[in-house]
C-alpha cells in the first residue's frame, strides 16, 4: 500500500497483561497509556457475530465452565452470541474486572473510530472455519470503517483466512503472521497481496528483514516486552512493535 499510516507502537490485545485481554476495558487502558493503535483477535460465534477472543476455547478467559456446565462444549465458536455475551471475561484476570463482558468487533470499531485509533485485527478462526472467518471479518471491517481515513490492518497465521479476506474486501490491507520462516512464506505473502509481514521478534535479523523489505513489505514484530529487544528491532528498521508492556514503552 502507498505510505504506511500506522503508528510504530501497537498495544497487544488492548493493554497487554494489565487488563483482561480483548475486552473494552483493555483497549481503554491502552489508550490511557497513550497508545493509538491496538491489536485484537477476532473469531465468529455460531450465528456469525464477530467477537474478540484469542483462544479457540473458553476456559482460560471466561467463566464458561461455571455458567454452561461441565458437559457443554468449550469451543467458543460452537455458541451463539446470545450465550457468549452473558459470560464474564474479566474475573479470571482480577477482581477489579469481574463482570467485564466479551467484546464484539462492532464495539471496538466504534471506540477506535470515535477516538481516531488504529487497529490490527488478527483473524483467529475456529479450526475448520479459516476462509469463512476471513471473509466475514473482512466484510464487516470494510462496512464499519467505510470512509475512514485509516483502515484496519487484517492479519492471520492462516493463509486461508487471508485469502478469504482478500476475496471479501481486497482494498483492506493484509499481513501474514509468522512464528517460523517456513518454506514459501515470502511467495505466500506476495500471492495474498499482503502489505506487511508480522513475525515473532526472534525471526527478524538483517537478512530476513532486508528480504521482506526488498519485496515491498512492511515489517512488524510480536510480542516485544523487553527494552533490549525493542532497541534491536528499531535499529534493524522494524516498522511496528507489538507489545504487552504498555506501561514500559511510551508510544511515539
Amino acid at each position: 500500500m502507498p505510505g504506511w499510516p500506522y503508528p510504530r507502537w501497537v498495544a497487544h490485545r488492548g493493554a497487554g497483561e494489565l487488563a483482561p485481554e480483548n475486552t473494552m476495558a483493555a483497549f481503554r487502558l491502552g489508550a490511557h497509556y497513550g497508545y493509538r493503535m491496538f491489536e485484537c483477535d477476532a473469531k465468529l460465534s455460531a450465528d456469525g457475530v464477530v467477537f474478540l477472543m484469542h483462544d479457540s476455547t473458553l476456559e482460560r478467559t471466561t467463566n464458561a465452565a461455571q455458567v454452561l456446565g461441565a458437559q457443554a462444549s468449550m469451543v467458543a465458536g460452537d455458541h451463539p452470541w446470545s450465550v457468549l455475551s452473558q459470560l464474564d471475561a474479566g474475573g479470571w484476570h482480577s477482581r477489579a474486572y469481574a463482570g467485564e463482558p466479551l467484546a464484539t468487533l462492532d464495539n471496538l470499531a466504534r471506540f477506535c473510530l470515535a477516538n481516531s485509533h488504529c487497529l490490527n485485527i488478527e483473524i483467529k478462526p475456529t479450526p475448520g472455519l479459516e476462509q469463512r472467518t476471513g471473509e466475514v471479518v473482512a466484510r464487516q471491517a470494510a462496512l464499519l470503517w467505510q470512509g475512514a481515513a485509516i483502515p484496519p490492518l487484517l492479519t492471520s497465521f492462516r493463509p486461508e483466512a487471508l485469502q478469504g479476506a482478500q476475496q471479501a474486501a481486497a482494498h483492506l490491507p493484509r499481513g501474514l503472521l509468522l512464528d517460523t520462516l517456513w518454506t514459501g512464506w515470502l511467495e505466500t505473502a506476495l500471492s495474498l497481496g499482503c502489505a506487511a509481514v508480522v513475525c515473532n521478534q526472534a525471526l527478524w535479523d538483517g537478512s530476513s528483514l532486508t528480504q521482506a523489505k526488498s519485496a515491498g513489505f512492511r515489517c512488524l514484530s510480536y510480542t516485544v516486552n523487553d527494552e533490549w529487544a525493542a532497541r534491536r528491532l528499531l535499529d534493524l528498521g522494524a516498522d511496528g512493535i507489538i507489545t504487552d508492556r504498555v506501561d514500559l514503552f511510551a508510544p511515539t
